[in-house]
């Protein structure tokens, strides 16, 4: 189920490189959320690689320490996929019914996903408002995972002890979290970029409706593979200069310039985007703002290079902007900890059944 909500799940991240839990309180009657649990583990490299699980045991195990260490009572989890398995498209139809798009969605969807179409679980939801084809055209929100994928992840949760209730995508949880934290202007055009370690996942906001989305292979491990490569280190060294630490003699002066190389290479990909976006929607509003989340978000002066590439204004996302902690387990020192790294995780906390 992609587009479903349940209630009292879990936020479940599992990354690259790490895992993350998150559990909200919802405070009702429209007076938001605190957060309850939060916390990560990390991943050993050979675990996951390009969002394709290699070692089933090994992230078992990990998600298994962090429920036990952060004593999450309830089982239920919302988890998310990305990466090039999954499929994400605003597409225009002639106007129909509910019924009749049920019962023709297979045969459209199979115009736009690069899969064959009984490989896939595949979900749409019809968009409010205008359709940006003109009249008698009604927007679609298409969405397909490849099957394989979502059972390999699914399998990993039960295996834990878990209940996989609602497996979403990626993209749409960090909407969410920023629908939670921040407030839309008309017209307005805002873009939302989560780097990860191996993958950047890019969605494009037009007034407060999603209108673009792309996932790209470009991420965190393309800092350690320069350094590694450049200077020609162990990646175990090439992540400590990424760090900052000193390596062999090496001063992390030495690695700035290869650094800022990498920080040009992903403005590029993200730029060509974004102009691809333009593109296809015809967009004539400039981008407003471009906010930076995920790990690699934090890479020194990524945030002033994208600034300055894409003449806009450029922040980190904060996932706990308008959402406060609840009791002792969540210290501020956690919260500032883990904000670059949260997003994905607290969006799929905030899933509800119904919404």
């Amino acid at each position: 189920m992609l587009f479903g909500r349940s209630r009292n799940l879990v936020g479940l991240d599992i990354g690259d490189s790490s895992v993350k839990v998150a559990e909200l309180k919802d405070l009702g009657r429209g007076r938001g959320y605190q957060i309850t649990k939060l916390g990560w583990e990390p991943l050993p490299a050979e675990a996951i690689v390009d969002g394709a699980i290699m070692d089933s045991q090994l992230v078992i195990e990990t998600i298994q320490r962090l429920f036990q260490r952060l004593r999450v009572r309830n089982l239920s989890v919302a988890t998310a996929l990305y990466g090039h398995s999954v499929i994400v498209k605003r597409i225009s139809l002639p106007t129909m019914g509910e019924a009749e798009l049920a019962e023709s969605i297979h045969w459209e969807a199979e115009q736009y996903i690069p899969f064959a179409i009984e490989d896939v679980n595949l979900d749409y939801q019809i968009l409010e408002g205008s359709s940006l084809s003109g009249e008698g055209n009604m927007d679609v929100l298409l969405a397909a995972a490849k099957k394989d994928k979502i059972n390999d992840y699914a399998s990993v949760i039960s295996q834990a002890g878990l209940t996989p209730a609602t497996v979403d995508i990626a993209t749409f949880a960090l909407q969410n979290v920023f629908e939670a934290n921040y407030e839309f202007e008309p017209h307005q055009v805002i873009s939302l970029v989560d780097l990860g370690a191996a993958v950047a996942s890019i969605s494009v906001l037009h007034g407060g409706t999603s209108v673009y989305w792309r996932d790209i292979n470009i991420g965190g491990n393309q800092y350690t593979d320069a350094i590694q490569k450049e200077l020609t280190l162990s990646v175990d060294q090439a992540e400590q200069l990424k760090r900052g630490e000193e390596v062999d003699g090496i001063p992390y002066e030495r690695v700035l310039p290869i650094l800022a190389a990498v920080n040009e290479d992903i403005g590029a990909e993200i730029q060509k985007t974004l102009d691809f976006f333009k593109q296809i929607s015809a967009a004539d509003e400039p981008l407003d703002r471009l906010y930076l989340t995920g790990g690699a978000s934090q890479s020194v002066h990524l945030k002033e290079a994208l600034a300055e590439r894409l003449r806009t204004k450029v922040e980190f996302l904060n996932p706990f902007r308008k959402v406060p902690p609840a009791g002792r387990d969540v210290t501020p020192e956690l919260l500032n900890e883990m904000a670059p790294t949260a997003s994905v995780a607290v969006g799929l906390a905030l899933r509800r059944m119904g919404d």
